[in-house]
């Protein structure tokens, strides 16, 4: 009896852990549509297309949601035969992609599961190899899955509605911050503690090698074996054998625009009450919110508060920006792509209290001076509640997605839409 439910069980194994992947890998994607959206333009400028720039966000959007369909198509049962081929094009694609990736290096990271999990190059395309193996299993054995509904428009219908709440996702993304936030300046996160490197963190290992000249031949020595003085030095090579502990966030630094004096720790350990406006490129930053924006820094002076703006744009750039919207509070420098990793809006807004951010905002959604109490504090640790609270409601809403998925993957075969191989006889 168990070498005729094998097949079946494992069919439906497949079934499910690509449908896993495939929405867990298009869903933090879908949160977060800028942020594959910058990596987009990064393969771009690595492989000398950056014609192709201005299509990075359509593109994003388009990855992230065909991911989540097709995975919600596998999970639920719902047009297989499409759900199938579509997968088998996708992962034979991005298998042989990935592995030119992970020959040539253009990037360090590929971004298959944005910033929820970082995978090597290598370690992403021997995931897509196992991963392949299943799909190939679910495409040779198709056939054997009968449709979940009995007829085809009900089945279309089924996979337009979780079209339409897969670009919702990305929609709401888009406008708004990601749903969840898997970079390491999220809210509640200490910002000092996340560059600081533990006193008993290992360190990087190399291996040095000496090369020695001697009567026109070159020679390689370790560092406990240097030569004598007749040997004349060459150069030194340093291989690495051993990655050390590399914090969170490493290249964050805070300067003035003018002197280049580094004001980092000045402002992370202040011990009253930051606002920052981040824009990593004035000229291309929204100037839909500037009015709110300015009342909140008038509002931040009158109360003690501070508040400043970091960019990597240039100094003339600074003057003209100010000159236009009448800003008056404080620019420093900033490296781009670390803004860019901060905070998914241009402009976008940080609260952060002795290098905690207590809240951040897209620019949309800047508060309003009238709505801030006196004790920023209690005020940011309600907003981080009702945060929370949404977080909960979502993820019970896919635990229950889960929940159905699982029992109709392992439910009785009856109804089930993965069919047995063997015939059942008719009785006469």
């Amino acid at each position: 009896m168990s070498d005729i439910r094998m097949p079946g069980v494992f069919l439906n194994f497949s079934r499910f852990l690509a449908g896993i992947v495939f929405v867990y890998s298009g869903f933090v994607k879908g949160i977060d549509p800028l942020g594959s959206t910058y990596k987009f333009a990064d393969y771009f400028v690595a492989f000398n297309i950056e014609f192709l720039e201005p299509f990075a966000l359509a593109l994003s959007v388009l990855l992230s949601s065909a991911e989540m369909l097709i995975g919600v198509m596998l999970l639920a049962g719902v047009s297989m035969a499409i759900a199938t081929w579509a997968v088998l094009l996708f992962m034979g694609f991005f298998t042989i992609l990935t592995f030119f990736i992970a020959l040539t290096d253009p990037v360090a990271d590929c971004g298959c599961f944005g910033d929820a999990i970082i995978l090597t190059n290598w370690e992403t395309f021997w995931k897509n190899v196992v991963l392949m193996g299943l799909v190939i299993n679910l495409f040779i054995q198709r056939k054997k899955f009968k449709p979940f509904f009995a007829g085809k428009t009900i089945e279309l219908g089924t996979v337009a509605g979780f079209l339409i709440i897969i670009l919702a996702i990305s929609f709401y993304s888009y406008r708004n911050l990601p749903l969840i936030d898997y970079r390491p300046f999220h809210t509640g996160a200490d910002i000092v503690e996340k560059m600081s490197v533990p006193p008993d963190a290992p360190s990087d290992e190399y291996e040095i090698t000496l090369y020695y000249e001697k009567e026109g031949e070159v020679k390689a020595f370790s560092v406990d074996e240097i030569p004598d003085s007749s040997w004349e030095w060459v150069s030194t090579e340093s291989t690495l054998i051993s990655r050390g502990y590399e914090p969170p966030i490493t290249n964050f630094q805070i300067e003035s625009v003018r002197e280049e004096i580094d004001y980092t720790h000045d402002i992370l350990e202040n011990t009253g009450y930051t606002f920052i406006l981040i824009s990593y490129d004035l000229e291309k930053s929204s100037k839909k919110n500037i009015t709110g924006i300015n009342r909140l820094a008038s509002w931040s002076s009158a109360q003690g508060v501070g508040f400043i703006c970091l960019t990597a744009s240039p100094e003339p750039q600074i003057d003209d920006f100010t000159e236009r919207t009448g800003a008056m509070y404080e620019f420093y420098h900033t490296d781009e792509i670390t803004l860019k990793t901060i905070i998914r809006s241009n402009p976008g807004l940080l609260l952060i209290r002795e290098g905690t951010i207590l809240g951040k905002w897209h620019y949309r959604n800047i508060p309003h001076a009238d709505e801030l109490s006196d004790n920023l504090l209690s005020w940011s640790v309600g907003l981080q509640q009702d945060s929370r609270n949404s977080l909960v409601t979502l993820g019970f809403i896919l635990a229950l997605m889960l929940i159905l998925a699982l029992l109709r993957a392992f439910r009785p075969v009856t109804g089930n839409p993965f069919a047995r191989s063997q015939k059942v006889e008719k009785k006469h």
